[in-house]
């Protein structure tokens, strides 16, 4: 089993037309990813990479039933955009787009929190089921299929970690990147426990790094759970200096518990294999699996 997107998810693209948009929906085409459209105002009517492009995400999921979104919108109205197809009906919408305001996404973030859809990101790579569907912007080549599912706020370190996990001759269920932004639709915790809860993860790589508690409350639920499933934990940003934001506008140390190896130590005691490098990421995942 997967989870959030698989082969019989009906995926469009918002920003369908623009310069990302357009290359990385190729891509997703070519990997196999149902696209069974796209978005972009004032084109509805015309034919993009095949496929229809809609004016709005309502027509969208009128015209051809769609329940997925990638959205490649710039900063400035990717909040309308997240909105837009939560007011639609989309279940999982998933936001590339890097730099939204935090006013804008505090909005958007409100706006959804009591409808019935999954918002992953923003400023994410995206979600990809091997074999099934890429939704995002990751490399698909680097994903093979398996029992090893990936939580993780960066983007590099997910293909790094799938990477790995393969070279061990292991594959990967499904892949989350959940976004370094303050402020996200799903937090690692719940795309953990997305993940423990799939019949068919036996063990999941959970990449966190510095600033704010997200990586704790998963540990902390996942000593809670009982779960017997592994957990192969590594935090980004060890040598960073307190006080500076280091590449993602979330990894900033607020305070004690906001340290590299404060969080290392609450995921240790929580049972979670913690690893001090990326490089050991796969050897670890093939020794508990073992």
């Amino acid at each position: 089993m997967s989870v959030l997107v698989n082969k019989d998810s009906k995926i469009i693209v918002q920003g369908f037309t623009g310069s990302e948009g357009t290359f990385h929906a190729e891509q997703m085409i070519e990997y196999g990813t149902n696209i069974v459209g796209g978005v972009t105002p004032g084109k509805g009517g015309q034919e993009h990479l095949g496929r229809p492009v809609f004016n709005t995400v309502s027509e969208a999921v009128d015209k051809v039933g769609a329940d997925t979104t990638i959205i490649f919108v710039p900063p400035a109205f990717a909040a309308d955009a997240i909105m837009e197809a939560a007011n639609a009906g989309i279940k999982v919408i998933i936001t590339i787009t890097e730099g939204i305001p935090i006013a804008d996404m505090v909005t958007a973030a409100n706006y959804i929190k009591n409808m019935d859809c999954r918002l992953i990101g923003p400023n994410c790579p995206g979600v990809i089921t091997p074999g099934e569907a890429k939704v995002g912007i990751m490399p698909g080549f680097v994903f093979k299929k398996g029992n090893v599912g990936i939580v993780s706020k960066s983007g590099t370190l997910t293909y790094e970690a799938a990477d790995q996990v393969v070279r061990q001759g292991l594959g990967i269920t499904t892949a989350i990147g959940i976004g370094g932004d303050p402020i996200i639709g799903t937090t690692t915790k719940e795309a953990v426990e997305l993940l423990i809860n799939d019949s068919e993860t036996e063990c999941v790589v959970m990449i966190g790094e510095i600033g704010g508690q997200l990586e704790a409350d998963a540990a902390y639920w996942y000593k809670a759970s009982g779960s017997k499933k592994p957990i192969v934990g590594f935090i980004a940003g060890e040598t960073a200096p307190a006080g500076r934001t280091m590449g993602h506008a979330g990894a900033i140390v607020g305070g004690t518990d906001d340290t590299a190896q404060a969080k290392k130590r609450i995921m240790s005691e929580c049972g979670i294999h913690v690893v001090d490098s990326p490089a050991e990421i796969g050897l670890k995942v093939k020794e508990v699996m073992a």
